[in-house]
């Protein structure tokens, strides 16, 4: 099977304002393969000879960085996907229900949520592992107040305070 990439890259640099971007990524793979249900297979017994061929296609995949991909076949056309950020969570953690909604209107709860406030209503609100505050805070070590403001700063490595400025 071959393949070919084509890989591309960026660079901006603004010197007024000390701005610098850079970006590589694949753009475009283009492969051979086999094209699935033509291939031809003969044989002859008489003459002991075997004749075998098989179909090929080229596949091309295109990406970009803005999380869009195409893939299909070279000369029939491209499929076109959008990929998910790979960044944030798959699923929301909570979403507001909408505001002044008339009671029918909102969304039920969720069984598991039910579940749990059923809990709280059988226990009447008592937890039965609570703690007073001052039992925590005896537990947790002590705080040590900095005496000088520039000493934190020292302390800090050439590296952590590049990445803080970086952001």
């Amino acid at each position: 099977m071959a393949t070919s990439e084509l890989s591309c890259q960026l660079a901006e640099e603004n010197c007024e304002r000390r701005e610098a971007f850079w970006a590589e990524w694949k753009d475009l793979t283009l492969s051979t393969r086999p094209e699935e249900g033509c291939s031809l297979h003969e044989e002859d017994a008489q003459r002991h000879e075997t004749y075998h061929r098989q179909g090929q296609c080229q596949a091309l995949v295109q990406r970009s960085p803005w999380l869009v991909m195409r893939m299909g076949i070279l000369g029939r056309g491209l499929q076109e996907y959008q990929l998910p950020y790979q960044r944030v969570l798959p699923l929301p953690i909570f979403t507001p229900a909408k505001v002044g909604a008339a009671k029918e209107e909102r969304e039920e709860t969720p069984i598991q949520l039910q579940e749990l406030l059923a809990l709280e209503t059988a226990l009447g609100g008592q937890c039965v592992d609570r703690q007073d505050v001052a039992e925590i805070t005896k537990q947790l070590p002590p705080v040590v107040p900095v005496s000088k403001p520039g000493t934190l700063r020292s302390s800090l490595s050439r590296s952590m305070s590049q990445e803080a400025q970086r952001g």
